[in-house]
C-alpha cells in the first residue's frame, strides 16, 4: 500500500517472482525433468520456509537447499538471486520448483532494471501514438507494430494451447510458456495483454491449488480477456484500447483534497487482511488509503480504528472515514491507492457530509445511468468498472428474502417537500452482504435494516456485475430531508460503515403501521439466472475446468438439448455459438497413415472466445435491462 522503494523480506513466506525469471528457470531445466515439475511444486506446499540472510531458503531434500534474496523491492527479480546447493544447479528441479511455487509479482511494481530500459522506447512509442496519459482511450490509434503482432501473436498461441488442455494438464511448462509470453508482450509495449497474461496464471495456481474464495467464473473472464486482446492485436487491430495503459506502481500527484466515505474491511482468501478506507478527491476521482498486511479475520476485525503512517503522520483509519486531508507531496497508483512515503505531508481536514461537496456527486445520478456508464467500461483492470467503483442512491426498503434486502430508488426531491416515494415501475433492487464472515458487521446490518419496511436509506456501495439488479453496500446514512430515516449519533457524522458500525434498534425510527408489509412473496426473476443462458455458461466454464475433450463429451452427452431451449427462448446466436463450440471441440484431423491426430487450437480458442464474448455481453444486456424494467413475476 505504500511507494516506498525498499522493502522488509517476509522471512514466513516465499517472495514474488518476476515472470522473466521463472519462464527462463523452466526454459533452461532439461526437457526430462519437465514431467516432475508439477510434483515438485505441489511438494513445497507443505515445506516450512527459513530465514536467512537477506531472504529466505526452503529445504528440498539432501544436499538441495535453495536460497532467495530477493532485491530492494522484496521480489526475486534476477536469476542470480535465486541459488540452490545441488550440483546440477542452476539448471536444477529444486530451483525451478521453487521459483514457480512464489507468487508472481507484478512488473510495475517490482521492476527488472534490465528489462526496463528495453521497454521503456517499445512504451514511450506506444503511448505517443494511443494518446495515453493516464486513462485507456478508443479514439483511434496507430495500428500495432510488427514487434507487438508477434508479441500478442505467441501469447494468443500460448492461452490458446492452455484453454485446449484445461485446467488439470495446464501445469507449470504451460504456465511458464504464457509467463515468458508475458515478459515478451511488456518489452513490446503491451501492458493489458500482459496484465490479463498473469492473472491468467494466478487464477490457474488458485484453481489448481483449491484456494477458498476462487471461482471458476473469474478465471473465464480474464482468460476471455487474453485471448480477445491478444486475438485482435494479432491481427493487426489498431484500438488503442486493446494495448491498455502504461501503468507504473504510483505516481506523483502533486497536493491532493480527500474527503472520507467509508471503510471496508478486507479478507482475502490469499491470507491478507485488513482495512481499505475509500475516500472522493475534490477534482472528483475516487481513491482510496488501506492498511491491508498478512493475516486473518481478527485482523480485519482489529483494523476497525487501525492507525497508518502517511509520511510523518499517523492516520487513524475511523476518523479518516468521516473527516479528510490535504496531502502534500502525494503518489497515486492506476487504481487509485494514495501511496504513504516519507515525501508526504498530510493535514487533517474537517469532515463533509455525504451531501455537500465532493461527496454529493456519488448521489447526483439515478442508478441506471450509472450502472449503464460502469457496464459499459470494457478494461478489467479500469477503476471505473462495474464491480470497482463505488456509487451511492437513495432507497426505500421494502423487506428481505433470505440474506437480500429488497429495495426500491426513491424519486427524486421535489420543491413541494415532503416524504419522497419510489421511482413508479423501478426496480427491485437486492441489497446483499459485502462479505457474510461472521466477524463482521455486515450481515447484522442488513437484518436491522430489512426489519423497518418503508425505511428511507442513502446507500454507498458496488454495483454485483454477475446478479441482476444487485448492490453490495458498503456504507448507510440517513437521507435528507426524510422522516422516517436513520437517526444516527452525531459523532458518526451521518454514517455507518456496514462491516465495522453495529446499527441498533435506537437507530431506526419508529415502526409505522402504514408500511408495515407482510412477507414479500413474488420477489421478481432473476434475468441471468432465469435464462437459458446458464447452458451457455456451463459449457465455457467447462471448456476452462476440464479442457477441449471434456467439452466434446458433454456436447456429445446432451445432444439437441443444448441449442433448443436457446432458439426457444430467443437466444438464436447464443445456440449457434455453442453449437459451433461443440462441434469444433470434436473435430480432430488425421496425418498421412490415417492416424487421428489433435488439432489445432487455434480453431478451437477462437470459437470459445466467440461463445464467451457474446454471453458476457448478453449477461451484461440482462443486468443493465434489469436496472431499468420493473421486475417480472
Amino acid at each position: 500500500m505504500t511507494d516506498r522503494t525498499a522493502t522488509a523480506v517476509d522471512t514466513d513466506r516465499l517472495p514474488p517472482v518476476l515472470p522473466a525469471v521463472a519462464a527462463a528457470a523452466v526454459a533452461a531445466l532439461p526437457p526430462r525433468l519437465h514431467r516432475r515439475l508439477d510434483a515438485a511444486v505441489e511438494r513445497l506446499a507443505g515445506v516450512p520456509v527459513g530465514p536467512v540472510d537477506g531472504g529466505v531458503s526452503v529445504d528440498c531434500g539432501p544436499e538441495s537447499l535453495v536460497t532467495l534474496t530477493p532485491g530492494a523491492t522484496g521480489a526475486v527479480t534476477d536469476p542470480h538471486q535465486a541459488r540452490c546447493s545441488c550440483l546440477l544447479a542452476p539448471r536444477c528441479l529444486h530451483r525451478t520448483a521453487v521459483l514457480l511455487a512464489c507468487p508472481v509479482a507484478d512488473p510495475a511494481a517490482h521492476p527488472d532494471p534490465a528489462s526496463t530500459a528495453a521497454a521503456s522506447p517499445a512504451s514511450d512509442s506506444a503511448a505517443a501514438a494511443s494518446g495515453r496519459t493516464g486513462r485507456t482511450r478508443k479514439s483511434a490509434g496507430a495500428a500495432p507494430t510488427k514487434a507487438q503482432r508477434a508479441a500478442a501473436g505467441a501469447l494468443w498461441r500460448a492461452a490458446a494451447a492452455v484453454l485446449a488442455a484445461g485446467v488439470p494438464a495446464a501445469g507449470a511448462v504451460p504456465q511458464a510458456e504464457l509467463l515468458r509470453a508475458a515478459h515478451g508482450a511488456r518489452l513490446a509495449g503491451l501492458p493489458r495483454a500482459e496484465s490479463a497474461a498473469l492473472r491468467t496464471v494466478r487464477g490457474l495456481r488458485a484453481h489448481r491449488g483449491r484456494q477458498n474464495g476462487h471461482r471458476l467464473a473469474e478465471l473465464v473472464e480474464v482468460l476471455h480477456d487474453l485471448l480477445y486482446v491478444t486475438g485482435r492485436l494479432a491481427a493487426g487491430d489498431a484500438d488503442p484500447a486493446l494495448v491498455g495503459v502504461l501503468r507504473r506502481a504510483y505516481q506523483p500527484d502533486g497536493t491532493l483534497e480527500v474527503h472520507g466515505v467509508c471503510r471496508e474491511p478486507v479478507i482475502s482468501a490469499t491470507g491478507y487482511a485488513g482495512v481499505v478506507t475509500h475516500l472522493v478527491a475534490a477534482d472528483g476521482r475516487q481513491v482510496s488509503f488501506g492498511d491491508v498486511k498478512p493475516g486473518g479475520p481478527d485482523r480485519a476485525r482489529d483494523c476497525a480504528r487501525a492507525v497508518t503512517e502517511m509520511g510523518a503522520v499517523a492516520v487513524n483509519h475511523a476518523v479518516l472515514a468521516r473527516g479528510g486531508l490535504r496531502i502534500t507531496g502525494t503518489t497515486v497508483s492506476p487504481d487509485g491507492r494514495l501511496g504513504a512515503g516519507k515525501g508526504v505531508r498530510a493535514i487533517p481536514l474537517t469532515g463533509a457530509d455525504w451531501s455537500t461537496g465532493p461527496l454529493a456527486r456519488l448521489f447526483a445520478r439515478p442508478l441506471a445511468e450509472v450502472v449503464t456508464a460502469q457496464l459499459a467500461t470494457e478494461d478489467p483492470e479500469d477503476p471505473a468498472r462495474a464491480g470497482t467503483a463505488l456509487f451511492g442512491g437513495d432507497l426505500m426498503v421494502v423487506g428481505a428474502v433470505g440474506d437480500q434486502v429488497l429495495a426500491r430508488e426513491l424519486a427524486p426531491a421535489t420543491d413541494a417537500g415532503g416524504e419522497r416515494a419510489p421511482v413508479p415501475d423501478g426496480p427491485l433492487i437486492r441489497l446483499v452482504p459485502v462479505d457474510s464472515h461472521p466477524m463482521l458487521a455486515h450481515v447484522a446490518n442488513l437484518r436491522r435494516l430489512a426489519s423497518r419496511p418503508g425505511l428511507r436509506v442513502r446507500v454507498v456501495g458496488r454495483l454485483d456485475p454477475d446478479r441482476a439488479s444487485t448492490l453490495r453496500p458498503l456504507a448507510v446514512g440517513p437521507v435528507p430531508g426524510a422522516a422516517a430515516t436513520l437517526r444516527l449519533p452525531a459523532d458518526w457524522h451521518g454514517r455507518a460503515d456496514l462491516g465495522y458500525d453495529e446499527l441498533q434498534g435506537g437507530h431506526l425510527p419508529p415502526r409505522d403501521p402504514a408500511e408495515t408489509t407482510g412477507p414479500v412473496l413474488a420477489v421478481g426473476a432473476d434475468a441471468v439466472a432465469e435464462s437459458p443462458l446458464w447452458r451457455v455458461r456451463r459449457l465455457v466454464e467447462l471448456a476452462v475446468s476440464g479442457g477441449r475433450r471434456a467439452v466434446a463429451e458433454a456436447a456429445r452427452g446432451d445432444g439437441t438439448g443444448l441449442a433448443g431451449p436457446l432458439r426457444r427462448a430467443g437466444f438464436t446466436t447464443a445456440a449457434a455459438l455453442t453449437t459451433a463450440l461443440a462441434d469444433e471441440s470434436d473435430r480432430r484431423g488425421r496425418d498421412a497413415f490415417g492416424r487421428r491426430t489433435d488439432p489445432d487450437p487455434e480453431r478451437y480458442a477462437w470459437a470459445w472466445l466467440a461463445a464467451t464474448a457474446h454471453l458476457a455481453a448478453a449477461e451484461r444486456e440482462l443486468i443493465r435491462s434489469s436496472w431499468t424494467a420493473p421486475p417480472l413475476g
